[in-house]
């Protein structure tokens, strides 16, 4: 007899122990990303939820101006331009290269408040776009009142989002938590404060996201400066910043076009449902919708999260298996729970408007959209799991073009169609998102599956001992 299957017996044990132990450690960093994505969105949301007890005006006006900022500044820094230091971060950590990570957040900041100018310009000017665009006079002038006063945020997130992907890769995940936890305990009095008490109405709402924002700045600005976790990866400010800034934009610049193409896509979406008969129920429907599925998608991208920064670790680390078993551990975490999501939402669907409006048209409506909301739910677990994997593997230039053919060759015409000439209204829009987002799906699993890791890690580690030819690799512990 040969002894052929014994071989292969041990080989998959070892294969289901990797497995196991990978998924302890992913879990380790996804759980706590997820709830601090969850909850730094929900400083966010619960200013819209705010304003949407306003009436339908204040809400509709809102929604519109929270679509332009995501797809104008927040979509650059949340999940984009900042995206980059996910790659360039998490595999010199994995690496050893300590010291690199400190500079290249200062570079991160630095670009970041260069990016920042022009999208404020653009905000005081916004009521002249949507104008030209036939939306309505008093949602326009609203709608950049409300940009206006949203500025302070915009800046904040400047430095909040590089510090976050700091402390990601070095996957410091509870010091997040905390803070968030703490600010979000903080912004709802606040919020309720300026939206009512003060009576501010709407610029109330914003005004409160960006104090929050700012504090959440201050609390973890003072754990990198004095946390003993970061002294390795803490350093001063030097001239090497400037130098890192075309470093930071060569991975951040594909990294912002895979997220936001998506992102844009879905806001424009929302911007043509006012457009549609009775513009302010279906932009109402629509944005709450997409305030739905964003929540969820705080989750998922804790997942995401996770699956960048395991993957960019063992890259560094020169461990390509590690890198392959951190992809299927975490695409199974994401799988199960939504799943699990997808169920309960389906189940609550007709009392799930009531969380954002008094208004039994709109809580009917919201009702219908629900098993589409549930299909899209999964597949954007999916979806970012990938896109992950692909900032941690640096392959962001792949993900941008298969947005690009998914959202705005499929995605976008198929909601149009449905929308505008099936007459489906808000369900044909959100019929086009998630096709886009399946065909998203599909295209990412297949690339992912044809990776070759090996060949992936000969690639980081020579780019990154490149830069430094003095220093020998070392082991981080991956």
């Amino acid at each position: 007899m040969e002894e052929v299957p014994e071989s292969e017996h041990m080989k998959w044990a070892l294969t289901r122990d990797e497995f196991v132990q990978e998924l302890k450690k992913a879990t380790r960093i996804a759980a706590p990303m997820a709830a601090a994505s969850v909850l730094q969105y929900l400083v966010q949301l619960l200013s819209v939820v705010a304003v949407g007890h306003l009436g339908q005006l204040s809400l509709s006006s809102v929604a519109i101006a929270t679509a332009l900022a995501n797809v104008t500044g927040f979509s650059l820094h949340q999940t984009g331009l900042a995206g980059g230091l996910e790659t360039i971060c998490g595999q010199a950590y994995g690496a050893g290269q300590y010291q690199k990570l400190g500079v290249y957040v200062y570079s991160a900041i630095i670009s970041l408040f260069l990016v920042c100018f022009p999208v404020c310009i653009l905000w005081i000017f916004m009521d002249k776009f949507l104008e030209l665009i036939d939306q309505d006079h008093v949602i326009a002038q609203e709608s950049r009142e409300y940009l206006m006063w949203l500025i302070p945020a915009l800046l904040g997130g400047a430095i909040l989002k590089p510090l976050v992907r700091f402390l990601q890769t070095q996957s410091l995940i509870l010091p997040m938590l905390l803070s968030t936890f703490l600010v979000l305990c903080f912004h709802i009095p606040l919020c309720w404060i300026l939206v009512y008490k003060l009576e501010l109405r709407s610029p109330g709402a914003a005004l409160a996201c960006g104090i929050s924002t700012w504090l959440n700045v201050m609390l973890l600005g003072f754990y990198v400066l004095f946390s003993p976790a970061c002294e390795r990866t803490r350093v001063r400010f030097t001239k090497s910043a400037f130098l890192g800034i075309l470093e930071f934009f060569r991975y951040g610049v594909p990294s912002a076009f895979m997220i936001c193409l998506k992102w844009w896509s879905c806001e424009l979406l929302t911007l043509l449902s006012g457009l549609l008969p009775n513009p302010k129920l279906e932009t109402s429907v629509l944005s709450i919708c997409f305030t739905i599925s964003t929540l969820h998608f705080t989750i998922s991208y804790g997942f995401g999260a996770s699956a960048s920064t395991r993957v960019s670790n063992e890259l560094g680390a020169g461990n390509p298996n590690g890198a392959r078993v951190a992809v299927l551990a975490i695409l199974s975490l994401a799988i199960t729970e939504a799943v699990i999501m997808g169920t309960t939402l389906f189940c609550c669907r007709h009392v799930l408007g009531y969380a954002y409006s008094n208004e039994k048209q709109v809580v009917h409506y919201i009702g219908v959209m629900t098993p589409l909301l549930c299909l899209s739910i999964f597949m954007d677990s999916l979806q970012a799991v990938l896109s992950g994997v692909a900032t941690g593997s640096g392959w962001q230039h792949i993900g941008a073009y298969i947005n690009l053919g998914a959202f705005y060759l499929i995605g976008l015409p198929l909601g149009v169609i449905f929308g505008f000439i099936l007459h489906q209204r808000s369900k044909g829009l959100w019929i086009g998102v998630l096709s886009g987002t399946t065909v998203q799906s599909v295209l990412l699993s297949l690339v992912t599956g044809a990776t070759n890791w090996q060949k992936q890690v000969n690639k980081v580690r020579k780019r990154i001992f490149a830069e430094s030819p003095q220093q020998e690799p070392c082991d981080s512990g991956n």
